[in-house]
């Protein structure tokens, strides 16, 4: 099942995972004290980061598809990845803002144009499909190995080398994959596409460059101008939904109700992954003002490294979920994908009461020990590893085969919005430059804030178990209704 191809490829995004996630993590501290940021604008700049990326995954899947193949995109990604950290290391040596936020308009195109095309040349690794499904979760493992590491250690390089030596250690990282891939370049482009095989015209290298250019610059400018970025946001993520309603009309019966159930968990996965995005900001924020202490007492964390504990559970989180799942099926016991996403609404409303109940019975020393944090990550890692692990699944088992990739895209559609909707929520939380962070305002605006989320994810799981219904009967008609246009278009052809 393994060989050279495969696992180069887990090399590379091993390197993504270390690079990104070491950048995503100590991005906050970089713009509160090295680019003056207030707490509001950080929140909604690392919101954007974490957001706008998946959103482009739409643009990126294009351009694999109709320019250049799923093995250029991927290498231009990675040098994309390279030169977007080393823009940071030049705005982080010379407190420059534009060319910072220049660095992660870069990063975040990388990322759109990375994520459809490395999944695609990854299962062509594969002899078979069987290995590719065995293989791949091992590969998410390997991401999130990556995410830990890079989110884990961060932290602490910046007290060493400054940020502009941890951002030159991440280009060095997303280097060293690109590297890899132009190593394995014949064999890749081999196992691939006919689209990787064949040469790229001279017309489609100017359509991408100019494309490229314009989605780095509007990536750029919503950076530059989060009030009209979010908006910008909303509005592609908005048209996309729309476009498919329109399909969706006009679509038979049997196809259309699939497509509706399509919607409604693009709904709850949008409102989930609010939940998931208070990481990078507003719970980010939290640990910077008020986690303090040694893991443990044993192992050392920087506030903001608070994040790796994520991926940590994530990683015990996978075997542990599929085996639960997979032994209640062999008992007969199936829960729909709605049911399951309520699931996760528990867990995280587990995850934000605890939260709440710390925050709003910190002491007089402002400290929270880093032990919350860790029984907080998880129950919402293991929330996360439910929703990201079984939406795309349950998309795929519906979706139109005409449009099936583009069904699929909703999914990143639902991040970037619940990226940015997330981000202007945790603003409410934002402190003024030099406000000190007293035990009341912890109390009453920080607790204030997560008690309202931890009421809203208890609301959600009724949403869920309501909308299963829905999904069930929705599904059951489209079964009911495909025989009937089958036996009306025998009877036309007749």
């Amino acid at each position: 099942m393994w060989n050279k191809l495969n696992k180069s490829m887990m090399f590379c995004q091993m390197m993504f995972g270390l690079s990104f996630y070491g950048v995503m993590v100590i991005l906050t501290r970089f713009f509160l004290e090295n680019l003056g940021y207030s707490e509001a604008d950080t929140m909604m700049v690392v919101g954007a980061f974490s957001s706008i990326g998946p959103l482009f995954a739409i643009a990126g899947g294009f351009i694999a598809d109709k320019f250049l193949g799923a093995y250029r995109s991927l290498s231009i990604a990675y040098f994309g990845f390279s030169a977007g950290y080393v823009l940071l290391v030049l705005g982080a040596s010379t407190i420059n803002v534009p060319m910072s936020l220049a660095g992660i308009a870069l990063a975040s195109y990388a990322r759109g144009l990375m994520s459809p095309s490395y999944p695609s040349l990854y299962k062509r690794t594969f002899k078979s499909q069987e290995d590719f499904e065995n293989g791949y979760p091992v590969n998410y493992s390997v991401n999130n190995v990556g995410a830990l590491l890079g989110q884990y250690l961060f932290p602490m390089f910046v007290l060493v080398i400054g940020f502009y030596g941890s951002f030159l250690l991440s280009g060095l990282l997303a280097f060293a994959a690109f590297c890899m891939l132009i190593l394995f370049r014949k064999q890749l482009q081999g196992v691939g596409a006919d689209i990787d095989q064949a040469a790229v015209s001279t017309k489609n290298w100017i359509l991408f460059a100019i494309t490229s250019l314009a989605m780095i610059g509007m990536v750029f400018f919503m950076f530059s101008n989060m009030d009209i970025g979010k908006n910008i946001v909303y509005a592609i993520g908005l048209a996309a939904i729309g476009y498919f309603i329109s399909l969706m009309l006009k679509a038979e019966k049997a196809d259309s109700l699939r497509m509706g159930t399509i919607l409604i968990v693009t709904a709850l996965t949008t409102a989930f992954f609010v939940y998931y995005g208070q990481m990078m900001t507003s719970m980010t924020m939290v640990t910077i003002n008020t986690m303090r202490g040694d893991l443990f007492g044993l192992i050392p964390i920087a506030p903001e490294a608070s994040m790796s504990m994520n991926p940590l559970w994530c990683i015990v989180a996978g075997p542990v979920i599929a085996g639960t799942f997979s032994s209640l099926e062999k008992r007969n016991i199936h829960f729909t994908t709605a049911t399951k996403i309520g699931f996760s609404f528990i867990l995280t409303a587990i995850a934000f009461g605890i939260l709440a109940f710390a925050v709003k019975n910190i002491g007089e020393s402002v400290v929270i020990r880093p032990e919350v944090f860790l029984v907080i990550h998880f129950f919402q890692a293991f929330a996360e590893v439910i929703v990201g692990s079984l939406v795309v699944a349950f998309i795929l088992s519906v979706a139109p085969k005409h449009i099936e990739n583009f069904s699929v895209s909703l999914f990143s559609v639902a991040i970037a919005l619940s990226g940015i909707v997330g981000a202007v929520f945790s603003t409410s939380i934002a402190a003024e430059k030099g406000q000190e962070i007293t035990q009341e305002f912890v109390q009453q605006v920080y607790g204030g804030y997560f008690s309202l989320l931890t009421v809203l994810a208890v609301v959600m799981v009724l949403v869920a178990f309501i909308a299963s219904i829905a999904i069930r009967k929705m599904l059951a008609a489209a079964d009911q209704s495909k025989p009937q246009q089958n036996m009306e278009l025998n009877d036309a052809e007749s």
